[in-house]
């Protein structure tokens, strides 16, 4: 699967052997649902761009806040050694849990904070 981006959403990129044609919808959206598809890699581009617009055109009609396909906020279960560990790193680190996450995170993903 490829992904492709527009104004801070993110579209997969499949293609449906059966309709020969490409289709993707916006990643991580739970509640509202933005499809597209299109004959070939332009056509499907212009139709991603098209139903963001549309979403959040229809969102700004309504006076509804759009929806964000990541918050930035994620909880995780830990077992309670995986948290003492990571507050004990923290601590050593000199900075909170969080921050001592966010930081391990971004460098198992390649990012810079």
């Amino acid at each position: 699967m490829g992904t492709m981006t527009y104004k801070g959403y993110t579209g997969s990129v499949d293609y449906s052997e059966a309709d020969n044609c490409l289709y993707g919808k916006v990643l991580g959206m739970n509640k509202d649902a933005i499809t597209y598809e299109g004959r070939d890699v332009n056509e499907l581009r212009n139709d991603f761009q098209a139903a963001v617009d549309d979403y959040l055109d229809s969102c700004r009609a309504s006076g509804v806040e759009p929806r964000k396909p990541y918050s930035g906020s994620l909880n995780v279960r830990l077992t309670p050694e995986i948290h003492s560990r990571i507050a004990m790193l923290a601590q050593q680190a000199g900075t909170t849990i969080n921050g001592y996450i966010r930081q391990t995170l971004a460098k198992a993903v390649g990012l810079s904070l």
